[in-house]
């Protein structure tokens, strides 16, 4: 006899499958009176020699061991089987009075030894499990029978994910060397809690709002045990009852047919869609088969037994370490910038990864340092487009003007982002307490004093991105819903310590009321929560004002910095006039002290300099005072306030 060793499994499973089909012929040669009595021994020694030839077990054998087939279920299966493989197999079948253009459950009662009518209940594995689908017919035992798709697919030896699963759940992909050690540590904890469990497998839940950890964790923790992972979101399963359990019964089949383990991705519907929380639980609860959750907070799960692991991103240390093994011999020359990009940006092993490619990729850019910022900037940038936006800063420090003591403050702030990892990690300030971490700052001012132009500023100095929330979409009239929308804010700017700006931010952080009632209750949590996410915080947030008065004097004590911007004087006027038009623009006889007469902010000036400047654009002539003037009366009429002669006297 050849050696087994001779066959792959997959030409080995194709025999041992064809002499089952042949075993399942003869009984209905047999039964159709063409041939005498079969040879059951022959039958067997066929099927001997083909298993003999399997390095593994056989497809057919490990269905029918996964779904406790008996004799006659796992011929009735072959029946079916037969009948698509082999087409002088189906010409059998249809010639047969019981048979047609597919077996019947009349022809497999009549035909196959061993048959029992329990087999065509529906709680039955063949129809439970789906293994073969029911037809249309004025009988039962009449109607045609048919292998479902994947399961031939897989009695042939073939691989592909369930089609009616193919619109819920999507592979995950394992990276091998893509975790940190925290998370290889966790990822093998995950394993033994499936690794030998005799029983039901316990739901391992996955919390904490490091999305990305979660997958890698459950990755790693499935490749361990020789599984596949796939992930379904939360929101996608269906709705209705009937549904619902056919998908639990379809993923149940697909676990065993590809021995996989699900990750339920819940993290997304807690971040603002509607949280599917019953049907899920009931998911978790009632499907079999090694499954995880990600989500936000532990879910209560009372009939099945779960664990729960909170994943995180690689510690500060952990990613200077893969900084260093992906840069290979570049990272001894980048002489501190390691540091800085470990401090400053929170990312995943395949991010840092992404990031040294596409830095590497860019090597006409400027050094590798700025390349590699740039790079985290763009793996770390969050999607926010719902509650934010993004602003590209272009305002620099020579384009703000401000007295003494508020400019200074602002380049303190900056300090304070730029060397927070020095004071915080290499001189020990952050292992002596976790709390007030997070750098916070209130610019407070009337409207048009430059509150967003500073902003502006340090995210240009510091080389960050700058996000402008929109608070009329973050707070909501419903209970909860602020918390989760501001939740949804933080954690996905976490990730690269994002400059956020909660522009004209009174609505919310106005002065905490004395508890009447259930909203006024909500309304203190809600700023409490701002606050403990500040403080936790690992960017800049900062909030504007345009009434400092109106806010609580405990919310301002928790904050780092509080700069007030000032309604600017005649000489700061003077100031702002003398740079607000571009060197491009082309001017003619402007005096920035009579300009400065104009009583207005800087962001009034703004306007009036812009408008000016279309004026003399049409007019084909640099922009004069005349222009301004113009200009200046229709920002007054805006205003609703009169221009009087002595701020525009002596101007034409």
């Amino acid at each position: 006899m050849t050696p087994a060793t001779a066959y792959p499994w997959a030409e080995a499973n194709q025999r041992y499958l064809t002499a089952a089909v042949q075993g399942v012929r003869a009984h209905l040669e047999r039964h159709a009176g063409a041939a005498g009595p079969p040879d059951d021994g022959a039958a067997s020694r066929a099927l001997a020699e083909a298993a003999a030839l399997l390095p593994a077990p056989a497809a057919l054998d490990t269905v029918c061991g996964a779904f406790n087939l008996s004799p006659f279920e796992r011929s009735v299966l072959v029946l079916c089987a037969g009948v698509e493989l082999e087409a002088s197999f189906a010409a059998l079948v249809g010639s047969m009075p019981q048979g047609g253009e597919a077996p019947t459950f009349a022809l497999a009662l009549a035909a196959l030894p061993e048959a029992h009518w329990s087999a065509l209940t529906p709680g039955a594995p063949l129809r439970r499990w789906r293994l073969v689908e029911v037809g249309t017919g004025a009988r039962l035992v009449e109607s045609p029978l048919r292998i479902d798709e994947r399961v031939l697919h897989y009695l042939a030896g073939l691989y592909s994910l369930d089609a009616h699963l193919a619109g819920f759940v999507e592979p995950v992909p394992f990276e091998d060397g893509h975790l940190a050690p925290s998370q290889e540590a966790l990822a093998e904890a995950v394993a033994a809690v499936w690794r030998g469990v005799e029983g039901p497998m316990p739901v391992v839940q996955l919390t904490g709002a490091a999305a990305a950890g979660k997958r890698a964790v459950a990755a790693a923790a499935t490749a361990r045990l020789g599984l596949r992972l796939h992930v379904l979101p939360a929101h996608a399963l269906p709705a209705g009852p009937h549904d619902l359990d056919v998908l639990m019964r379809l993923w149940e089949r697909e676990a065993v047919l590809s021995r996989s383990a699900l990750l339920i991705d819940a993290d997304a519907a807690a971040s603002g869609e509607a949280r599917p929380e019953p049907r899920l639980v009931q998911f978790l609860q009632t499907t079999g088969g090694a499954l995880f959750v990600a989500t936000p907070e532990r879910l209560l799960l009372d009939h099945r037994p779960s664990v729960t692991f909170e994943p995180g991103k690689p510690s500060a240390a952990e990613q200077r370490t893969l900084w260093s093994t992906f840069l290979e011999d570049r990272a001894a020359a980048l002489n501190g910038h390691i540091d800085r990009l470990a401090g400053h940006f929170d990312l995943t092993p395949a991010a840092i990864e992404a990031a040294c490619r596409l830095a590497a990729a860019t090597e006409d850019a400027g050094d590798l340092g700025g390349r590699l910022w740039e790079a985290c900037r763009t793996q770390a940038r969050p999607r926010l487009a719902d509650l934010a936006e993004r602003i590209e800063p272009a305002a620099t420090w020579d384009d703000l003007v401000l007295p003494a003591l508020q400019a200074q403050t602002l380049r303190e702030v900056a300090v304070h982002v730029r060397r927070r990892m020095t004071v915080y990690e290499a001189w020990g300030f952050g292992a002596r307490s976790a709390r007030g971490l997070g750098i916070s700052a209130l610019f407070a001012g009337p409207s048009g004093t430059g509150k967003t132009m500073a902003a502006e500023v340090l995210a240009h100095d510091l080389h960050l991105d700058l996000y402008r929330i929109d608070l009329s979409r973050v707070v909501s009239k419903y209970i909860g819903e602020t918390e989760k929308n501001l939740a949804r804010v933080f954690d996905a700017a976490e990730a690269g310590g994002a400059i956020l700006l909660f522009d004209e931010a009174d609505a919310l952080f106005g002065k905490r009321s004395e508890v009447k009632d259930s909203h006024d209750r909500y309304a203190n949590i809600e700023v409490s929560y701002l606050l403990q996410r500040m403080e936790a915080y690992r960017g800049l947030a900062i909030l504007t004002t345009n009434l400092k008065s109106a806010l609580d004097d405990a919310f301002l004590r928790r904050l780092r910095f509080v700069v007030t911007f000032p309604f600017p004087a005649a000489e700061q006027r003077a100031a702002i006039w003398a740079r607000i038009f571009p060197a491009q623009t082309p001017t003619h006889g402007l005096d920035p002290a009579k300009l400065a007469r104009l009583n207005v902010t800087g962001g009034n000036i703004r306007n009036i300099a812009l408008g000016a400047a279309f004026l003399a654009a049409e007019e084909g002539t640099p922009v004069g005072m005349a222009h301004l003037l113009r200009a200046a009366r229709t920002e007054y009429a805006k205003l609703e306030r009169p221009l009087t002669d002595a701020e525009i006297r002596g101007w034409t």
